[in-house]
């Protein structure tokens, strides 16, 4: 079992968890293979990590759940699915940085979604995340054109932020009570058995270094950093976590500036900014929220 983790322990496993994630964008980039593929070989790996961590662990996959969980998992499996296809379409089309900020959108989706469909009050501080939140995307689209590759990306980020939205509404409302590993590793699981019939015929395909870098993507950017994340939150505020996981869409950038070349413009640097800044707005009500009911597993089934 795990021994504890003092505080500067857990900063740096939450820094380390957000520059895992950051890096999803890089691997979209090097991995040459179908989105179709890379989000099967992801969903595979994560799925082999998390098990792996059951087992040293010492504990077992979960199959007892009732009918209604059961269900809540597929319908999170297939936001999951939704998510990372049109996360790495963006990725291949419009770059890292475009595909990263379009994404982090997503908690301006979920403010709307509790609006419109459970009418859940929107506070001004939510009103100004919508704000903050169109405008980083009005400076961060390169130009107002379908012909335009940036603008395409940006497009398929914001639906893949949309997609993410989804699936964290449908987690943090039916997936209480239900281990975080065994969430990540069962809905992940959904994603393998959704891909599989598409994918079948690609792994002939795959090369060796492709092969490489789906496990490190499947790996390291989705069971150890949504481990990560969990272990961060038995001793961070979800406040705090929530702000270091806002800096994911700046990770992924500095490292594709570093090994692209990919320099961001003062625009998308001013849109990030503020998309960023909407992002630190919602961990701060988010934590408002924990602290009332007294509990911090929102963030640990969301990512």
């Amino acid at each position: 079992m795990d021994g504890k983790v003092g505080r500067r322990g857990a900063l740096g496993m939450a820094h380390i968890a957000a520059l895992l994630f950051g890096l999803t964008g890089i691997f979209g980039v090097l991995i040459t293979t179908s989105v179709e593929m890379i989000t099967f070989g992801r969903a595979a790996f994560a799925v082999l990590g998390l098990w792996l961590l059951l087992v040293w662990q010492g504990r077992r996959i979960e199959f007892r759940f009732t009918l209604q969980a059961w269900c809540l998992l597929l319908l999170a499996g297939i936001f999951l699915t939704l998510h990372w296809l049109t996360f790495f379409i963006a990725v291949k089309v419009g770059g890292v940085a475009v595909a990263t900020l379009g994404f982090a959108t997503f908690p301006a989706f979920i403010t709307l979604i509790d609006h419109l469909l459970f009418k859940e009050r929107v506070t001004p501080r939510e009103w100004l995340l919508l704000l903050l939140t169109t405008i980083g995307l009005i400076l961060v689209t390169p130009n107002f054109s379908l012909a335009s590759s940036g603008t395409v990306g940006l497009l398929w980020g914001i639906l893949s932020g949309f997609a993410f939205a989804l699936l964290v509404v449908t987690n943090k409302r039916g997936a209480k009570g239900i281990d975080a590993i065994q969430v990540a590793l069962w809905q992940n699981g959904i994603v393998v058995l959704l891909l599989a019939p598409f994918t079948v015929m690609q792994f002939q395909e795959l090369t060796l270094q492709n092969g490489f870098y789906l496990a490190l993507l499947g790996i390291l950017c989705t069971g150890v950093s949504h481990y990560l994340l969990v272990k961060s939150l038995a001793v961070l505020e979800a406040r705090i976590a929530g702000m270091i996981i806002a800096l994911e869409p700046v990770y992924a950038i500095l490292v594709a500036w570093w090994l692209f070349g990919s320099q961001p413009t003062l625009a998308m640097v001013a849109g990030a900014i503020l998309i960023i800044g909407a992002i630190l707005l919602v961990s701060q009500k988010r934590e408002d929220k924990l602290q009332n009911s007294n509990q911090n597993s929102d963030l640990s089934v969301d990512m």
